[in-house]
């Protein structure tokens, strides 16, 4: 009996030790649990960049400036260049036809046109470099070292006369090349379309750009006018040399200008301005004048900031004031001002 009651009195022992200790459980402070919510930094979402296209001639693209400056540019800037090359008589058509943002060419006489008719602002000249006459090392014409005039009329009066190995290959396509040549042929006294187009088999129209019309004539074995940096780049890959290097007539001038009609929005005034401006900047002036020099021993390009070229009144721009127009100035044409004259809210609020 005795052990009965001793038994049972462990059993009552150990069980009020088990329920202190779940009530212990049950009212002592429940564990810390973390139920913050870690803080995030919220993602910066970037505006897509802004596309900027540029129209501009084949010798820019040709001689790989465009493709040098290019990250340098868009670098600076939320903004993706879109270069489309063609001679600068197309160009200045995709520029008139509100398919480009910025006009970059070599052809001051058309670009004073396409400014006068209200399509352009910001006309800024930012480089130069030369013509030459270029033809086959054997100089079967004899023209080497002549002034670009009495060259051609040398070319044009044996082509005419059928005098063997005697070619000469045109851009043919409206650029600043073609134009140049024109100019050189009405200098030398010559009607251009009476005299000189399908003249004979001596002249050839290429309709192509500055690199493939180079290639034509070395193939042909023919002479043809090229700017000397393009020249310089296929060099290594051509027969015909440089013939004709100094002249007047041979100047050749690069300039830039922002494209202005009714379907440009005030944000891509302002970018190509922007474009402009860091043209003629002097970090990437002194770009343009090294560009070149490791490969060929000398500039393709030489910078409004080393140089400023003596020509025509007009054809060299302003090459030190800052871009800033959105509109045209009253002196260019009213018709045209009427009909491209972006809308006056978004003007408004530019300024």
């Amino acid at each position: 009996m005795v052990k009965k009651l001793h038994l049972g009195l462990i059993a009552t022992f150990v069980l009020l030790l088990l329920l202190s200790v779940v009530f212990a459980g049950c009212t002592s402070a429940p564990a810390t649990v973390n139920n913050t919510v870690p803080a995030t930094t919220p993602a910066v979402t970037q505006a897509a960049p802004l596309k900027l296209v540029i129209a501009t001639t084949t010798s820019l693209y040709d001689t790989g400036l465009l493709n040098y400056l290019q990250p340098k540019f868009e670098a600076l800037y939320n903004v993706k260049l879109a270069i489309t090359s063609q001679g600068t008589g197309k160009a200045i058509e995709l520029a008139k036809n509100g398919d480009a943002d910025v006009l970059l060419v070599h052809s001051p006489s058309q670009e004073l046109t396409f400014m006068q008719g209200g399509y352009g602002l910001n006309r800024r000249s930012f480089a130069s470099n030369s013509f030459i006459i270029v033809g086959p090392k054997a100089d079967p014409a004899g023209v080497a070292n002549m002034t670009p005039e009495n060259a051609f009329t040398t070319i044009l009066l044996k082509g005419t006369n059928n005098t063997a190995n005697i070619y000469f290959v045109s851009r043919g396509d409206g650029s600043g090349t073609h134009t140049a040549e024109q100019n050189i042929w009405k200098k030398a006294g010559f009607n251009y379309t009476k005299d000189v187009e399908k003249s004979g088999l001596w002249y050839i129209e290429a309709g192509k750009g500055m690199g493939e019309t180079l290639q034509m004539a070395s193939d042909k074995g023919a002479y043809t006018l090229s700017d000397e940096g393009t020249y310089l780049a296929y060099k290594s890959n051509l027969t015909v040399v440089p013939l004709i290097t100094k002249g007047a007539s041979l100047l050749n001038i690069y300039s830039v200008m922002a494209v202005y009609n009714t379907k440009q929005p005030v944000e891509k005034i302002q970018m190509a301005n922007n474009f402009i401006n860091w043209l003629i900047s002097a970090q990437t002036q002194a770009d343009i004048g090294a560009y070149g020099v490791d490969k060929y021993g000398k500039s393709l390009f030489i910078p409004m900031s080393v140089s400023v070229p003596n020509a025509t009144a007009g054809y060299v721009g302003d090459h030190s004031t800052p871009a800033t127009d959105l509109v045209p100035p009253p002196s260019v044409n009213a018709t045209a001002i009427a009909t491209t004259a972006a809308p006056v809210a978004n003007a408004t609020a530019a300024k």
